[in-house]
């Protein structure tokens, strides 16, 4: 049975749901929502997720909403991208939760209020603040890949998808691939791998389709 993925293209969420489908060769479809027009607010999409967020996954009688949540679900489906050990799996788990804390929560609200606002509303000092925190981040992120390849031992695992969804984003957020060269290098790993393609490429929805 072909999964379900509730998404759109401008969702790093998404993308690391769907990211994670792919190179665990988890059969699933799109279906784009409408986020920007507010479908994501609606009444018929409010009794799919009650949060009003995506992604959300249906994959039979399985709904789930929040990304890590899905990442962790096709790991334990498919047995791949989770480590070999249940020291590993704890491992996957902290970086888990501190993307969700301080690196992929702090990028999407920082990328939405410099893209996505109109100019005359976009709070200066927010976006400072928000970037300060980000470079802290980045700073983290680059001096633990400087001592592996990957996040968490040997190979690619969830931990990665979760700490990269919004690093391929081409919109500014204060993010220069060049001032981090161990996340640079990580990310070029991340692309090489079989099956991999950029957000825009692999869901439906882009800022290009809205101008």
């Amino acid at each position: 049975m072909t999964a379900k993925l509730y998404c759109f293209g401008e969702s790093g969420s998404s993308y690391k749901a769907a990211l994670a489908m792919t190179l665990a060769g988890m059969e699933w479809e799109p279906i784009w929502v409408d986020f920007f027009n507010g479908e994501a607010r609606s009444p018929q999409y409010l009794q799919i997720n009650e949060m009003g967020e995506v992604p959300v996954l249906l994959d039979g009688d399985t709904v789930l909403s929040q990304s890590a949540v899905i990442l962790d679900y096709v790991s334990s489906k498919t047995g791949k991208l989770g480590g070999k050990s249940a020291a590993e799996r704890r491992e996957i788990l902290r970086w888990m939760f501190w993307d969700n804390h301080k690196l992929s929560t702090v990028i999407g609200s920082t990328r939405y209020l410099m893209n996505f606002l109109v100019p005359e509303k976009r709070p200066t000092e927010v976006i400072r603040f928000q970037q300060g925190r980000l470079k802290a981040a980045y700073q983290v992120l680059d001096r633990h890949l400087a001592k592996s390849d990957w996040i968490v031992g040997e190979a690619v695992t969830i931990a990665d998808l979760s700490c990269c969804g919004y690093l391929f984003y081409p919109e500014p957020f204060g993010f220069d691939r060049a001032d981090w060269p161990h996340i640079d290098r990580w990310l070029d790993r991340i692309a090489a791998l079989p099956g991999w393609k950029h957000p825009y490429d692999m869901m439906p929805g882009s800022p290009a389709d809205r101008t």
